[in-house]
């Protein structure tokens, strides 16, 4: 007995001829390779529909071309290769298509002072288009920080000048006893407030990079915001991070602009947005600034 042969829906004529400009699947889960890791992700495939007439593309060769994230590690020429063969497989349907990764990037980091270490998970979306056979990678970039606000700051300044006023007003300063009002909470009777903070990073790539710059652009960032959260710490560990607290004071203003210089410098960067969060811990609402270069022309 002759096997059936399997209808294909797909390929028959859509009842109203219209092109799509996006069609596919979001949250494929899938492994993917990078910095010697092997990270769970989710992808979103999909093919522009440029024939009208066609009801349909073929998402399970979408779904087939993506074995090759399994094998190598991510890079420019892996993701276009990527979309090609989506492309490819859908000669004659699509012109355009597009590929977004998803994933937790996993990076160890040392204490500020002692030798201790610990992991820290940085979002990272990637996202790749092949169209009309220019190719664009743009990445996307989580980054979380503390911030101290630079009023807060002056203001706390202000109530320990004038309690140093108040307990030392018509008596004879001796060292030892202003050392001493100095570590006592009697003397530093108010404190700056910090709060958690987030950088949000949407980087546009040159197109002639081999390797796509996450850890590069991560590591530039923290270092020009300066109090980068921490992981395992000792004590010596919390006081260098309350220094450089008490030295990099910045409104959310000033963190968009210091990420703005790092980023300009920072290699294989095309064209940014930076967006600064600043989760307030004095009000119920967040600070919030946004940073571009090269956005629009990008």
């Amino acid at each position: 007995m002759n096997a059936l042969t399997l209808p294909d829906i797909a390929a028959q004529a859509s009842r109203q001829a219209l092109p799509l400009d996006w069609v596919g699947m979001c949250g494929i889960a899938l492994p993917v390779l990078f910095d010697g890791q092997r990270l769970s992700a989710k992808a979103d495939a999909g093919v522009s529909l440029d024939d009208g007439e066609a009801r349909g593309i073929h998402m399970s060769r979408l779904y087939l071309a993506l074995e090759m994230l399994e094998q190598e590690c991510l890079s420019p020429a892996l993701l276009r290769r990527v979309l090609q063969s989506f492309l490819e497989t859908h000669e004659g349907l699509s012109r355009n298509a597009y590929l977004k990764i998803h994933t937790d990037l996993l990076l160890k980091r040392p204490a500020l002072v002692s030798p201790l270490a610990g992991w820290k998970t940085y979002p990272v979306s990637i996202e790749a288009s092949l169209k009309n056979t220019m190719f664009h990678v743009e990445l996307k970039i989580d980054i979380p920080y503390s911030s101290t606000c630079p009023c807060s700051a002056a203001l706390s300044r202000q109530l320990i000048q004038q309690q140093f006023v108040d307990d030392f007003a018509n008596q004879p300063l001796q060292h030892a006893d202003v050392l001493a009002w100095l570590g006592s909470t009697k003397g530093i009777v108010a404190t700056p407030h910090s709060q958690r903070s987030n950088a949000q990073l949407q980087l546009r790539l040159h197109d002639y990079l081999d390797d796509l710059p996450l850890i590069t652009a991560i590591n530039d960032a923290e270092a020009a915001l300066g109090t980068a959260v921490q992981t395992a710490v000792k004590r010596a560990d919390e006081q260098a991070f309350a220094l450089a607290n008490g030295q990099n004071l910045m409104f959310c203003e000033d963190a968009a602009r210091r990420l703005n210089l790092a980023l300009k410098r920072s290699p294989g960067i095309n064209a940014f947005h930076v967006r600064v969060v600043h989760a307030e811990s004095l009000h119920a609402h967040d600070a919030v600034a946004e940073s571009r270069w090269n956005w629009e022309a990008a």
